[in-house]
């Protein structure tokens, strides 16, 4: 994740529009939009009706960021930022972290493939026994 700057809004507690808050991330600002939209952020508004943010929308943009890199979604993220009590937290955040050690492992075998196809010394990859093995492994486990 890129963060530009300290998480203080700026001196003064001054608000940013939405172009140098999603610059502080490396976003674009139609992603705070969409994130507004689906429920994650609620920024101020100005007195023309431009969206501000401040400290606290600043953390939740890298609480959203922080959960995606983790693999939460946004329906997953809206759960956790909207949970009331510990009960509920936890339970959002069980869930996540059993996706991502499912990716994890997927990635592992992924990784593992990859590493046998650049150790093949076979001019065609596909007649490697190795990686045929890992390939083998892959269509039993997807057999009914």
């Amino acid at each position: 994740m890129r963060v530009n700057g300290d998480m203080k809004s700026s001196e003064g507690g001054r608000e940013l529009p939405i172009g140098d808050a999603a610059a502080r991330f490396g976003l674009r600002p139609h992603v705070l939009r969409h994130w507004e939209d689906e429920g994650l952020l609620t920024p101020g508004r100005d007195a023309a009706g431009r969206r501000t943010f401040g400290e606290e929308d600043l953390v939740r943009i890298a609480m959203i960021m922080h959960g995606k890199e983790a693999g939460l979604g946004l329906e997953r993220m809206r759960a956790l930022l909207g949970a009331r009590g510990a009960e509920e937290r936890q339970h959002v955040l069980a869930e996540g972290l059993s996706g991502l050690r499912e990716r994890i492992a997927l990635l592992s075998r992924a990784a593992e493939l990859l590493e046998k196809a650049l150790a093949c010394e076979h001019e065609d990859v596909v007649t490697c026994p190795h990686f045929r093995r890992i390939v083998a492994e892959t269509v039993a486990d997807t057999r009914p």
